[in-house]
């Protein structure tokens, strides 16, 4: 498997690019829109054929460019149901497997942060991935307060279903503030100040605690995502 991390400085935001070697045939997860030149930059030099282009869920943070992929390349753009966005080709449901060949993309419904937030599991020879989108962040969890998120169902998302996965995961989120790019399941569960809890209970309080101001771009961002970033 083919398999690059990117950064947008201005968001904080993580995309992720996996193909399958043989193939050629690849995916992007969480693109953002002003990083759109670089991902067909690097498809061309890499000789990839972009088949899906998907997001783990509504950013409010961030314009996606997965709209504009799909104009550029003819891919196909999925999401996850709920799926609230014009222009979507398929949609998908937890449990599916988005497959490219020998790449298999294992869909994980995961709300909490958002209704519509999924992980994506890659079982890949001896180190499992799984991009966990703004449920899980290294050190910390997505936030709750806005797009009908929940604290009790981000706590059965983590607990009941990512903890089940393999701890020697490695982890990718869509976001990161403080310079971390990687982490595993493993170290999250052990040092993850927001997994430290006893009970949904102690969960729930704590994400109510947060206070966290409202983000600076989701008047713009949430709008333009519920058209693919063709705005």
């Amino acid at each position: 498997m083919f398999f690059r991390q990117y950064f947008d400085t201005e968001s904080c935001a993580f995309s992720y690019l996996l193909a399958d070697k043989q193939s050629r045939k690849a995916v992007i997860v969480d693109s953002v829109k002003g990083q759109t030149e670089l991902y067909l930059n690097q498809l061309k030099e890499l000789s990839l054929n972009l088949k899906i282009v998907m997001d783990s869920h509504i950013h409010a943070d961030h314009i996606t460019a997965s709209g504009l992929l799909k104009k550029e390349t003819g891919c196909r753009l999925l999401q996850g149901e709920p799926s609230y966005s014009e222009g979507v080709t398929d949609t998908f449901n937890d449990g599916d497997l988005i497959q490219l060949d020998a790449l298999g993309i294992r869909a994980i419904h995961t709300p909490g942060h958002t209704d519509d937030s999924y992980c994506f599991f890659i079982d890949c020879e001896s180190r499992p991935i799984l991009l966990t989108g703004d449920t899980l962040l290294i050190r910390g969890t997505g936030r709750t307060d806005f797009q009908n998120g929940s604290a009790n169902e981000q706590y059965h998302s983590l607990f009941e279903k990512l903890k089940k996965l393999p701890e020697h995961t490695r982890i990718y989120p869509a976001h990161d503030y403080h310079g971390m790019t990687e982490s595993t399941l493993r170290e999250e569960f052990e040092w993850n100040p927001r997994l430290k809890v006893s009970t949904k209970e102690e969960y729930i309080e704590q994400m109510k605690k947060l206070n966290l101001p409202k983000p600076a771009r989701i008047d713009q961002a949430v709008p333009a995502n519920l058209k693919c970033g063709i705005e």
